[in-house]
């Protein structure tokens, strides 16, 4: 990869247009209740913004009172299109989107390294939209801030905490898990499971979560492990799905998010 990974599914997930997109993401966060304390972790989903753009809103609303604090972002989302084992982080030294450039915490990447669960592969980071579509959202509600990107593959819970807790940090750093909830099902069918879902996030069990429940089953359950062992209380801010937002009802991608105190 060269020095900088370059958009892949900007005019496809989100506007490609700086302006328009710009327009989209402060538009949902306007509309977005933030009712919680900054937290130190969230999940959020990642769709393409007509589906999922409002829910994952919801969460970034709560960090306009930390907009100066934050310098740090730890990103983990699921790997949809290279299978692998463990994390995978990028070679580049920053990632483009239409609202400009974000410098990789190369250090903190490196010290993650040093983990043997996490390897450089940048073929995981080139398509992979779960993590892209999260930047915009955080370009516009945080003010400068380096980030340290993960693409998690097949990777137990104990070394997704294991990589979180190398970068916890202070009140510098926020965690943030990129997962949608349940797929393909009727739209009464996914409340339910969804509701489950966030109902065994909130209890910080990740042995209740299962794969066809949340497509980044690995990283949330990383996550619930570690905020478990810090005394996190996690809370559910928005629960819908697509076809609550922009799509049909008979078969439904489920929403979630979710903040960590």
């Amino acid at each position: 990869m060269s020095l900088v990974r370059q958009p892949a599914v900007a005019n496809l997930f989100y506007p490609g247009d700086p302006q328009e997109l710009k327009r989209m993401v402060d538009g949902y966060l306007a509309e977005a209740s933030a009712e919680s304390p900054p937290p130190k972790a969230l999940i959020a989903p990642h769709a393409g913004y007509i589906y999922s753009g409002p829910i994952a809103a919801t969460a970034y609303a709560t960090l306009a009172p930390v907009r100066e604090t934050i310098t740090r972002v730890v990103l983990m989302g699921p790997s949809h299109r290279v299978p692998l084992y463990g994390l995978a982080v990028s070679s580049a030294e920053r990632f483009e989107t239409p609202l400009g450039s974000i410098p990789l915490d190369r250090e903190a990447i490196d010290r993650a390294l040093t983990l043997p669960q996490v390897k450089v592969m940048d073929e995981a980071h080139a398509l992979e939209h779960s993590l892209e579509v999260h930047l915009p959202f955080l370009q516009e509600v945080l003010s400068a801030f380096s980030l340290a990107p993960f693409v998690v593959g097949d990777a137990t819970p104990r070394e997704v905490a294991e990589v979180l807790e190398l970068l916890w940090g202070g009140p510098e750093t926020l965690i943030v898990i990129s997962s949608d909830l349940s797929h393909y099902h009727d739209y009464s069918t996914a409340r339910e499971l969804d509701a489950a879902t966030s109902a065994a996030i909130e209890a910080l069990h990740p042995e209740e979560i299962s794969h066809g429940q949340a497509c980044g089953r690995n990283p949330v359950n990383g996550l619930l492990v570690l905020a478990r062992k810090h005394h996190l209380k996690a809370r559910t801010l928005d629960l819908r799905n697509s076809g609550d937002t922009a799509g049909p009802r008979d078969q439904v991608v489920g929403y979630g998010a979710y903040v960590f105190n």
